[in-house]
């Protein structure tokens, strides 16, 4: 949960690394949110929580294309990189794998090892 709100603190930083578990934990967290609300939506049909479920996915968009493109700086990339996922069959998943290979464990043009910290 540390992480989740860490994001959420960073809400618009777009410098700086992210380590893998910053950036999974709150992309898990995120998950079962928008999916609880969602769920909720769909089974009491009551439309606070679709609207709810809109503020909250809305609400989030920025952090979370933050903390994805740190994590591209920790990998050593630009957060340019992120836009990869628009390419049609494969963009997501090369995304994905940059997301998920390891951070560089020195300093590099984006700043200090996130771990060393």
């Amino acid at each position: 949960m540390g992480s989740y709100l860490d994001v959420l603190k960073k809400y618009a930083t777009f410098g700086g690394r992210a380590r893998r578990k910053e950036f999974w934990m709150f992309t898990l967290i995120q998950f079962v949110i928008v999916t609880a609300l969602f769920a909720l939506y769909l089974t009491t049909e009551v439309d606070a929580f679709y609207y709810l479920y809109l503020a909250y996915f809305f609400g989030t968009i920025i952090p979370t294309l933050a903390v994805s493109w740190r994590r591209l700086h920790d990998t050593g990339r630009s957060g340019g990189w992120y836009f990869i996922g628009a390419v049609p069959l494969i963009g997501g998943f090369w995304l994905l794998a940059l997301l998920a290979g390891a951070g560089e464990p020195k300093a590099n043009l984006y700043g200090p090892d996130p771990k060393a910290a």
